[in-house]
């Protein structure tokens, strides 16, 4: 991005003149085949970086830029504009000083948050009063935390109890997995996860079920993988003061599990 220069910040009497043109050319727009593209750079954008939206455009016929937020050309939503021969740019009423313009139309949105996801509109305006509209769109996504797991019981007694590893915390557009022992869970009749995979369930727990668990929990913009923790499976005979789930909590944790949850 260094290769782009922005526009000076200036606000002159051109100016004006570029907004009543761009005004009049939103009720009257000649046919035109589309000759600008829009790359977004990238797509999927992590809270708090920034987002480049990078025209394309070979037209030497240019006069300038607007941008605005949403799909309409609206002087209420215009961010920001540029006058190409005179380097001159003038931020509109969506402008919130976190866009840069360059020459060449492209938009710089740094610090990026969730409310600047969404369409964009690139309104370029051409010296022969022919306009061209055209629109983009990035999403946000936070940086995904690095996740904890909880249980109801770390020390089960073999055939015995019940256990359920939940990976913490519960955030929205994440997918979630499991590693046991460094590998994916093997499938099994008594293996319950839940639809969002955040809920491993064990029924009557063996020393097979025994070891390392993990969970990470990934999006579009990055991943995070829990430290382990260790399920220590017990025998029967050494259960000493075993936090054994009586009967009642038990047959609750099952229906809840099964209400919630999908077998694998």
């Amino acid at each position: 991005m260094g290769s782009l220069s922005a526009c000076p910040h200036r606000v002159c009497i051109p100016w004006k003149g570029l907004l009543l043109t761009a005004s009049l050319l939103t009720f009257w727009n000649l046919p035109t085949s589309a000759q600008t593209t829009i790359e977004v750079m990238p797509f999927n954008v992590a809270e708090g970086k920034e987002v480049l939206l990078l025209v394309h455009n070979e037209s030497q016929n240019l006069y300038g830029y607007n941008w605005y937020k949403g799909e309409r050309v609206h002087a209420n939503y215009r961010i920001i504009g540029c006058v190409i021969n005179d380097q001159e740019n003038a931020p509109g009423p969506a402008h919130n000083g976190r866009e840069t313009i360059y020459p060449n139309g492209s938009l710089l949105i740094q610090n990026v948050t969730h409310n600047d996801a969404g369409i964009y509109t690139l309104h370029v305006i051409n010296k022969d009063l022919v306009n061209e509209e055209v629109t983009s769109q990035f999403y946000v996504f936070s940086v995904p935390p690095k996740p904890s797991i909880t249980s109801n019981n770390f020390n089960p007694v073999e055939n015995k109890d019940i256990v359920a590893l939940t990976c913490q915390p519960e955030t929205q557009n994440t997918t979630y997995l499991w590693w046991v022992n460094n590998q994916s869970p093997l499938v099994s009749p008594r293996l319950l996860l839940s639809t969002d995979n955040r809920t491993i369930v064990l029924l009557s727990v063996t020393k097979n079920d025994r070891g390392s668990y993990e969970c990470e929990i990934q999006n579009p913009v990055g991943a995070s993988r829990s430290d382990p923790v260790i399920l220590n499976v017990r025998s029967e005979s050494v259960q000493a003061s075993s936090p054994d789930l009586s009967a009642g909590t038990a047959i609750s944790l099952i229906i809840g599990v099964l209400a919630g949850m999908a077998l694998i």
